[in-house]
């Protein structure tokens, strides 16, 4: 038999909810002022906590998507919950403007770069999905309009201007020709549709 809740439970939830949705809008506030004005128009930002199970990495992470009307996108991700990002953290991982207008153009752009001292041997954890295999990508702010179809064509993807041991689990070819990569193995992000 369940419990109910006492009040102090409820209102702990409550705080940490508040502090994370302050922390998201505050992380989106500071990622629009600092994309250059000229090509800020109609990008969309999304910002999530995604917890992670390797022990070799914080516990929650916060990924920020910077997504262009073009079609062009990226991420980058914080080692830390939303709540404890300051601007200036956000400003240490921060793409370059060069990566930027490349995304804006609906261009790959590298970002982060990768280190020449990459570690093959590290064990990364098992994933769910093949290559080859169909899934839908959360690719939108909206919870349910806002994915696309794709195959996923990588496992541990990297890009050469990420920091050192930093991997998205799958690059996917969207049926609409766009590569993207997903940051995290979680149904919010991929999940596996009917072919």
């Amino acid at each position: 038999m369940f419990l109910p809740q006492n009040d102090t439970s409820v209102t702990e939830k409550q705080e940490a909810e508040k502090a994370r949705r302050e922390g998201y809008s505050k992380i989106e506030q500071w990622t629009i002022e600092e994309i250059p004005g000229e090509i800020r128009g109609g990008v969309t930002i999304s910002v999530q906590e995604i917890a992670c199970g390797d022990p070799n990495c914080s516990p929650i992470d916060t990924a920020v998507a910077i997504m262009f009307p073009s079609g062009g996108r990226g991420m980058l991700g914080i080692p830390m919950e939303s709540k404890d990002v300051t601007k200036e953290f956000l400003l240490e991982v921060f793409p370059t403007e060069d990566v930027l207008r490349a995304w804006s153009r609906g261009e790959e752009a590298e970002w982060p770069p990768l280190d020449d001292d990459d570690d093959e041997d590290f064990e990364r954890p098992r994933l769910r999905f093949e290559a080859g295999q169909r899934v839908a990508c959360r690719v939108g702010p909206d919870p349910v309009t806002g994915w696309a179809t794709g195959s996923v064509i990588m496992l541990w993807y990297r890009e050469p201007t990420w920091p050192a041991n930093s991997w998205a689990p799958y690059k996917i070819e969207l049926d609409d020709g766009r590569n993207i990569f997903a940051p995290g193995d979680v149904d919010q992000i991929i999940r596996a549709i009917d072919n």
